[in-house]
């Protein structure tokens, strides 16, 4: 998300970005001392974000992994960068923010559906800060554009291996043992 600001006077904490929230009506986005308002997605963005999370809840229920929507609100602490992933995956304990209960360290997979005013956000400074978070085994990018799904996953030794399924392929996420097909994930964010 490239956004283009006038210079700002003011540099905001953490602390005042959660008393915005807990006040406000509206997500918001935080980096580097900066307060960004979130924009709703579109029925689409909804309807895959929803799919895949259904799928991944679908193959981890029973173990001790977690599915959540874009409510959950992760910190990357190398970063700073605060935000709603789509979809997030926390397996074991919850680790949280020492400031907010609510704000969750310890995400294992990650998941961004991309739209025209995100994807190059999503691609790049989000997907860096979610890299950085030590817990993350991958992160899933599901694209608005084509039938498309892309996992970053993290190698043992540390750097990260990208592959990609298009229609009539399917992806797995070795960490979690689960299989994200790309025809089932797409056929239900089909219009009716």
């Amino acid at each position: 998300m490239k956004v283009t600001h006038a210079p700002r006077l003011h540099r905001y904490t953490f602390q005042e970005y959660l008393a915005l929230e807990a006040s406000s009506t509206v997500r918001h986005e935080f980096f580097a001392g900066e307060i960004y308002a979130m924009a709703g997605g579109t029925p689409r963005h909804a309807a895959l974000s929803m799919a895949v999370g259904a799928a991944l809840l679908a193959q981890v229920r029973g173990g001790p992994c977690r599915v959540h929507s874009s409510d959950l609100r992760v910190r990357a602490l190398a970063t700073g960068l605060t935000t709603y992933p789509d979809v997030t995956v926390v397996c074991g304990p919850y680790e949280t923010d020492a400031q907010d209960k609510n704000t969750v360290l310890n995400p294992r997979l990650l998941v961004e559906v991309t739209s025209d005013s995100t994807e190059d956000y999503d691609r790049g400074e989000k997907l860096e800060s979610y890299q950085r978070i030590a817990s993350v085994e991958a992160v899933v990018l599901v694209s608005h554009r084509e039938h498309l799904i892309e996992v970053f996953e993290r190698q043992a030794d540390s750097s990260w291996r990208r592959s990609e399924a298009r229609s009539g392929a399917s992806l797995k996420l070795a960490g979690l043992g689960v299989t994200l097909t790309v025809d089932d994930i797409y056929a239900a964010a089909a219009p009716v």
